[in-house]
């Protein structure tokens, strides 16, 4: 699992925002593409992981990460959608 959250979160992760901001964009452009590509790489990458024994599957059977990455994805869409404005 630690090897896969680096070639997802860090790997393609860096290559997706270094692509990206490669290019002048809006203020806080490029930090709302780290949130949504983290979150949703992260929520991907939690697929693979063990839920914690004291948490389980919570409910929709998503574990306690992939909930905590919904607000993230969110706040990145917020986000991104602000800096457009």
């Amino acid at each position: 699992s630690q090897l896969y959250e680096f070639a997802l979160e860090g790997v393609a992760l860096f290559i997706i925002l270094w692509l990206y901001s490669a290019r002048p964009r809006p203020r806080g452009a490029v930090s709302a593409l780290f949130l949504i590509g983290y979150g949703a790489l992260r929520f991907v990458a939690e697929f693979a992981r063990e839920p914690d024994a004291f948490l389980g599957y919570l409910a929709l059977g998503l574990t306690m990460g992939q909930w905590l990455c919904l607000p993230m994805v969110a706040g990145g869409l917020a986000l991104f959608w602000w800096s457009r404005r």
